[in-house]
């Protein structure tokens, strides 16, 4: 996913969660002296899984130079831990590395990024685990230069953690890793034929 950053990157990492002294209801955030508010979210955005999945590839597609809604991406996710992490192979050493980064830094190398590409980023299978508030995604996306490409550029798989705090679905975490010549994507991660 979220290929403008890096087009060789990212695999699942699961986030890990330690619940071991109760849990805290989420509050819509509010703004603080040094911050702006959290952008508030379509409902319809992050009423479901499905929702908020589509949600997340609708608005990191587009052409070159059209403007991406930052805003909308930054509301589907949870204000203090919304992470995305893509993975970075060694492919002679046989290791990844991990980045970090929160939805704003995120918006920030992409925004540069589209003002000279085009992606458009589709989700072509998946499988949803869902437990209590807690959902795993675990998303096949195909990337293209252009919104009518017939063949993509880049395929892979988003990991994509989500919680529900009895009011709407939050994204956790969105980490990917991209298909390579010595890295196909297994065929149990493609749409059924």
């Amino acid at each position: 996913m979220l290929r403008p950053l890096l087009i060789t990157s990212a695999l699942s990492i699961s986030v890990a969660a330690f619940s071991g002294f109760g849990a805290q209801e989420v509050q819509e955030p509010t703004a603080t002296a040094e911050s702006k508010p959290h952008p508030k979210a379509d409902p319809k955005d992050v009423e479901s899984i499905e929702a908020i999945v589509t949600s997340l590839y609708d608005v990191i597609s587009g052409d070159i130079g059209e403007a991406r809604d930052w805003d909308r991406f930054r509301s589907l996710f949870h204000p203090e831990l919304g992470q995305l992490v893509p993975l970075r192979p060694n492919v002679r050493a046989g290791t990844w590395s991990a980045q970090a980064m929160d939805p704003e830094g995120y918006a920030v190398q992409a925004r540069n990024w589209t003002q000279t590409t085009a992606f458009w980023e589709k989700e072509i299978s998946n499988k949803v685990e869902h437990f209590g508030g807690l959902a795993h995604v675990w998303s096949t996306y195909e990337g293209f230069n252009k919104k009518d490409a017939k063949e993509p550029f880049v395929r892979g798989i988003n990991s994509i953690q989500l919680m529900n705090d009895g009011k709407r679905w939050w994204v956790l975490t969105v980490a990917w890793d991209a298909e390579r010549d010595d890295q196909p994507l297994p065929p149990k991660y493609l749409p059924a034929k």
